[in-house]
């Protein structure tokens, strides 16, 4: 392991924080509403939370605990178990860079919207108007084709949101302390704010009961379980490196098992939150079978439509405009900032360098591929491009995770540092084992042939009903999740050109030396 000074967090309540921040993202806001509308309402939620604590809280254990232990990114982590999965940590890092590239966008519109909620203030009433005061400002072409005009409102957020991104996150988790004190409670706060709106409004308890009285028929349907455990997976960061390198800055004496209940617990229950300011706002303005699955139609789309109906007053609906926005700000910088620390901390534990310039180098990076995505085709590129890194790229990251610690390696090993330092409650073996070892490979494997199945009964293209084509599909699909495959072994030559100049790699090792 390398002798130089590793940060760590400032106190436990950082990390804590950090990890919900990371954790609470703008999935929560509007993806986890729009599929418990789409699965009836309480049924999603029992399903959700049951994946939660049969698979997600293990793994999202797993993932903070060989952190702690070998003070490492992903790569670094998986090396020190077994050499040979490597390029499984490596797969996570580059998966997560391509995911911060469109989602610094999805950020950037949040902000726009924000700045444009002024024009709330005139549409008072006027629904159709106010669903396309996204689509104009970001002037899509709907397509993979326009690559000729570029949004200068969102490239002026754009470069706000990366300036935003890269200040949060430039000394490591000495600054990431520091800004997740805020950016944790302040959504917090907007969202209680729209609830007690959206909660006086009339029609608001058909809302309340659609969101939380079960539809029970829908149990039986593979669709429900699939989202749900796929929203678990996506929700709590991990899979994503994120967790991994936030565990690495963990001082020996933290309390992983508990931490990680608190973290999933909290992350639940801000989507519950989120839950009933959209039923009861989309129910009060008479738009409740509008909400879609899919979060980007909801709040860009949708939720403006109910904006412009919440009151008499444009002035009072351009003020909850302008705090539905802001709190969509704040939900999306932690998620944001927390990908690039994940892949910047792999990155420099591999190579020893300077974290503070392996940050700033990757936001330029990124920022500048995100140019892409702001384009009149770059609606388009980012729907093919989220859904291969999270239907495919992810999926397969979570597998090859639970195989190496279920199987190549022995996840008791990791439960033993898992509940190292807690004695109030311990993970039981039956518990995380069981998950590790069996449950989450194969509900992953089963998760990944059902998306398999259902891309090629759609003849192997996404998007083809919004006339996506099958070109499309393998420039944002196959060659990106090919390069993110592709990308340990690509660090491998770059480690054996650079041994040949005097580096030398950490050739850290797992030490069973924790007390039971």
């Amino acid at each position: 392991m390398s002798n130089e000074k590793r940060d760590n967090w400032g106190s436990r309540s950082q990390f804590i924080l950090a990890s919900i921040g990371s954790a609470v993202g703008l999935g929560n806001a509007w993806r986890f509403p729009g599929l418990a509308a789409k699965h009836g309402g309480g049924a999603f939620l029992m399903v959700y939370l049951l994946a939660m604590l049969v698979i997600g809280i293990p793994f999202l254990m797993m993932e903070i605990s060989i952190g702690r232990k070998m003070h490492r990114g992903v790569p670094g982590a998986l090396r020190a178990i077994n050499k040979k999965t490597e390029p499984i940590g490596w797969f996570a890092v580059s998966n997560a860079f391509v995911i911060s590239v469109y989602y610094a966008v999805v950020f950037a519109w949040v902000i726009m919207m924000a700045f444009a909620s002024y024009k709330f203030a005139g549409l008072t009433g006027d629904s159709e108007t106010a669903s396309g005061i996204w689509a104009g400002l970001i002037k899509t072409t709907g397509t993979t084709s326009g690559y000729g005009t570029i949004s200068f409102p969102v490239l002026g957020c754009l470069v706000i949101a990366w300036v935003l991104i890269y200040a949060c996150i430039r000394n490591g988790p000495g600054t990431v302390g520091k800004v997740v004190k805020y950016t944790v409670f302040l959504p917090v706060i907007c969202l209680v704010i729209l609830a007690v709106k959206g909660i006086a409004m009339p029609g608001a308890i058909e809302g309340l009961t659609k969101f939380f009285l079960p539809d029970f028929s829908t149990l039986g349907k593979p669709e429900i379980w699939i989202d749900a455990i796929g929203q678990v997976f996506y929700s709590l960061s991990i899979m994503m490196a994120i967790m991994v390198a936030y565990g690495s800055f963990l001082d020996e004496k933290s309390n992983v098992a508990v931490d990680s209940i608190i973290i999933a617990f909290s992350d639940f229950a801000i989507s519950v939150l989120s839950g009933i300011v959209l039923f009861t706002t989309m129910s009060g303005t008479g738009q409740l079978d509008n909400m879609t699955a899919s979060g980007i139609a909801t709040a860009f789309i949708v939720y403006p439509q109910s904006i412009v109906l919440l009151t008499n007053s444009g002035v009072a609906n351009a003020i909850f405009a302008f705090v539905f926005y802001f709190c969509l700000c704040t939900l999306a910088i932690d998620s944001a900032f927390s990908i690039i620390e994940g892949v910047s901390t792999a990155i420099s534990d591999k190579f020893h360098l300077s974290h503070k310039k392996t940050t700033l180098t990757l936001c330029i990076v990124a920022s500048i591929l995100s140019l892409w995505f702001i384009t009149g085709a770059g609606l388009a590129w980012l729907d093919i491009v989220d859904n291969w890194c999270n239907a495919y790229s992810l999926i397969l990251v979570g597998i090859l995770e639970a195989i190496t610690i279920g199987w190549l390696f022995d996840p008791k090993k990791v439960l033993k540092e898992v509940n190292r330092n807690t004695e109030n409650f311990k993970m039981p073996a039956w518990w995380f084992v069981t998950s590790i070892k069996f449950l989450a490979p194969l509900t992953l494997t089963g998760f990944f042939l059902w998306n398999i199945v259902s891309l090629f009964k759609s003849g192997g293209i996404y998007g083809a009903a919004d006339g996506y084509s099958f070109a499309s599909n393998i420039i944002g699909g196959w060659l990106i999740l090919a390069l993110c495959i592709l990308s340990g072994f690509i660090v491998k030559l770059i480690e054996k050109n650079m041994k040949k100049n005097g580096y030398k790699p950490d050739e850290d090792v797992w030490e069973d030396t924790s007390e039971g």
